[in-house]
């Protein structure tokens, strides 16, 4: 194999690896929005991320159809399944809502190294006209990561101030 070839097939991986990743993080946030009550700026700020994610994978999609590829199936289905098993293992802890904010804040930095990642192939490979994908992509996540952090003193205030009150802190 050449190196070009090799550099290729590497960037290819990397790609199919991003697409199943991004349909997990669907698959994780879904299952919050279904259940998410007493946190309406954690709803809005989760489905416009969910609208971001879904346009991610198009983006994500697009590159790989420029390059005559396809995404991998089995990855996108085994990620799914396993981010929905995530989800579904918060709903039985009392402090749900922390467990899938530090869970999203966590997610979103693995998908930062992603990318980063993919810029780097992208980069070396010669693939410039997947950068501006890439870097767009990249941008979403950390700002959905900043969004999480600079949150979650207010999420973990809410849920003392609710549980402390006998509401329902959960979601």
């Amino acid at each position: 194999m050449s190196t070009t070839d090799a550099k290729r097939e590497i960037f290819i991986t990397g790609l199919r690896n991003a697409h199943a990743m991004e349909n997990q993080a669907l698959s994780i946030i879904k299952p919050q929005l279904q259940r998410i009550e007493n946190y309406p700026e954690v709803a809005r700020r989760l489905e416009e991320h969910q609208r971001e994610t879904q346009g991610q994978i198009d983006r994500l999609e697009g590159v790989l159809s420029e390059l005559g590829e396809d995404h991998s199936t089995l990855k996108d289905m085994a990620l799914s399944l396993s981010g929905s098993m995530a989800a579904l293992g918060h709903t039985m802890a009392g402090d749900e809502i922390l467990k899938n904010s530090f869970a999203n804040y966590a997610f979103e930095n693995f998908e930062i190294a992603a990318y980063k990642s993919l810029i780097t192939l992208a980069e070396i490979g010669g693939y410039h006209t997947a950068l501006g994908v890439l870097q767009a992509n990249l941008k979403e996540e950390e700002a959905m990561a900043a969004w999480l952090s600079d949150n979650l003193r207010e999420v973990t205030t809410r849920f003392a101030t609710l549980s402390e009150a006998g509401e329902t802190a959960k979601v």
